[in-house]
Order: C-alpha cells, then sequence, then structure tokens
C-alpha cells in the first residue's frame, strides 16, 4: 500500500517556509523540527520536543491567542496520528488563521521507519474533511509546494490542512535548540512580550 513519493522533505519545507514574514511556525517532534530549523532559524519557529501528538493543540492555541498573526504547524504523519483527536478540536474552534501542514512519507520516521497508518491507506486529508477543516489540500511537488506558500499567510477562511507528499529517505539531522526556557522567551519576546 505504501507509495513512493519523490518530493525532499528539506526542499519542501524551504520552498514553503520562503518569505514567511511574521508567520509563527510550530513543528512536531523529530524530522519535522529538523526540517523546520534546516530551513532557516527564526525567532517566530517553537520546536517541541518529545510531546508527540501535542503540535496541533498547540497550534491551536497559539492560533487563538494570537488571531492576527497567520500560524502553521507543520508535522509529520506519525506525529499527527498520534494526535488525531486533535482535528476534531481544531476544526470546532475554526481558527481562521491556522493552517496544519503535514509531511507524509507514510512511515514513522522517528521510531525506525515503521509504515505508519497513513502508509497502510489511512487518508489524513480525508479525515481532515471530514472532521470539518475549511480547506484540505494534497501536494506531492514542488510547483504545488509554491503556488501553496501565500495560503500560510491567510489569517481567514480556517482551519486549513495540507498533506504533502515527500519521498522517504534518510536525511541527516539538523538539531535547533533544545533549551526549552531559551525557546520559550525568544517565542514571547517574537510575540511582543516582556520576558522576566
Amino acid at each position: 500500500m505504501v507509495q513512493n513519493f519523490t518530493l525532499g522533505r528539506r526542499e519542501a519545507v524551504r520552498s514553503l517556509l520562503a518569505d514567511r514574514k511574521d508567520l509563527l511556525v510550530v513543528t512536531g517532534l523529530g524530522s519535522a523540527s529538523y526540517d523546520v530549523f534546516d530551513a532557516g532559524e527564526h525567532p517566530g519557529n517553537f520546536y517541541l520536543w518529545g510531546a508527540m501528538g501535542g503540535a496541533g493543540m498547540v497550534g491551536l492555541g497559539l492560533a487563538l491567542a494570537q488571531p492576527k498573526r497567520p500560524v502553521a504547524v507543520i508535522t509529520g504523519d506519525g506525529e499527527q496520528l498520534m494526535g488525531i483527536g486533535s482535528l476534531l478540536t481544531i476544526a470546532t474552534k475554526t481558527p481562521g488563521n491556522l493552517t496544519i501542514v503535514i509531511l507524509d512519507n507514510g512511515h514513522f520516521g522517528e521510531t525506525g521507519m515503521q509504515v505508519s497508518h497513513s502508509g497502510l491507506g489511512a487518508q489524513l486529508d480525508v479525515i481532515a474533511t471530514g472532521a470539518g477543516f475549511r480547506s484540505v489540500t494534497e501536494i506531492s511537488d514542488i510547483k504545488g509546494v509554491n503556488d501553496y506558500r501565500p495560503t500560510l499567510q491567510r489569517i481567514d477562511a480556517g482551519p486549513r490542512l495540507t498533506r504533502i507528499r515527500i519521498a522517504t529517505g534518510h536525511v541527516d539531522r539538523a538539531l535547533p535548540p533544545r533549551d526549552g526556557v531559551f525557546l520559550k522567551n525568544r517565542f514571547r519576546e517574537n510575540l511582543g512580550f516582556a520576558v522576566t
């Protein structure tokens, strides 16, 4: 059932985050964090370490608290599958400024590349549609990523979910900062809050 896609994850994320403006980005654990960091370190990046399944809900909270800023959650299929119920909550809260981007290679990359439910046929885009997402897209090439990029800047008509079908293959880790206090304070400053 696993299909082979050729779009490189790093290429896709770099393209997606080019000219990001004031976009706030929450990453799922593991490879998605490495991909976002590799695309360019930014004080508007909030990397989740060891919070499998939590990226969508952190993104929802941020989107509700910052309705005038666009928010993107960039995560993998395994992490989103772990938090599948979050799609239901996100859809009912209707945050216009939230986009969920799932980098889907059909595998659990952080635990040994076992085939994920997505690789076995579960369609996260179809699940999001059933949950009530206002916009759902599937992308499998760099043109699709480039065409989708401006959508990340929208603060209306959300929530949106896009499933980017990426290649399965080894990519060297690019480790972002792991200091939780540093990341929290830097992110708060980016939001305009005083750090004490």
